[in-house]
């Protein structure tokens, strides 16, 4: 058997690697994502570049603002003591904080109406005809509802409570006290014990100090 010459083995040897890397390739097409593919083609058309990539970064863990942390601790004392659903329980101290800022009336004062008045039940009616969660007679305050399509949306918490705040308003720069301001609106004005007021009042006690100790807490953070 007559033996290669060098030129020969290293002639098969080059063309065997050739066969193995042109194999590989045909392997890695059948399996490339687009991705890939795009790059081959960036590639092919300049061999000098590299196509700009995006990468999406480290998820960033979001502080716990203030206020956030406030009617976090609201809500969840609310939701436990109330026996609402915690969900209802930061919808409704949410709108109150937006209320507030909205009428300038302290967030606190106005849950403390709905506890009073509607113990948080969205859809509370009394036998004079009050709706909702602050428990509003249409009929006196048809005039706040019209931008609202009436009465029907006091069924509404967002209406209900930024109406119910607004009336909490009208009243205290009427009279420039509270304890009257809030007795006018439960329409018992007349009522020397100021009963009304004073419960509203204790209960706006109670969830300022829930509201304080929040403030002193250290923030979470949100992922």
């Amino acid at each position: 058997m007559k033996q290669a010459s060098p030129i020969s083995r290293a002639y098969a040897a080059v063309r065997g690697g050739l066969a193995v890397v042109g194999l590989g390739a045909l392997i890695g097409f059948s399996v490339l994502p687009l991705q890939g593919f795009q790059f081959l083609r960036h590639l092919a058309a300049d061999p000098f570049s590299v196509p700009a990539t995006t990468t999406s970064g480290a998820i960033q863990a979001s502080v716990e603002t203030g206020d956030e942390r406030e009617q976090r601790a609201l809500a969840e004392s609310i939701a436990k003591r109330w026996r609402i659903a915690e969900s209802a329980a930061f919808s409704f101290v949410s709108i109150a904080y937006r209320a507030g800022a909205a009428h300038s009336v302290d967030p606190v004062l106005i849950l403390a109406v709905m506890a009073v008045e509607a113990r948080y039940n969205p859809v509370a009616e009394s036998d004079m005809g009050a709706k909702g969660l602050m428990q509003i007679i249409p009929k006196f305050h048809l005039e706040k509802l019209l931008d609202h399509g009436g009465e029907p949306a006091l069924l509404d918490p967002e209406v209900n409570i930024q109406v119910g705040a607004q009336i909490l308003r009208e009243y205290y720069r009427r009279f420039g006290e509270m304890q009257t301001a809030l007795q006018m609106y439960a329409g018992a004005f007349d009522d020397p014990s100021s009963t009304y007021a004073h419960k509203v009042l204790a209960e706006k006690a109670r969830l300022e100090a829930l509201r304080q100790k929040a403030k002193k807490q250290p923030s979470q953070q949100n992922v």
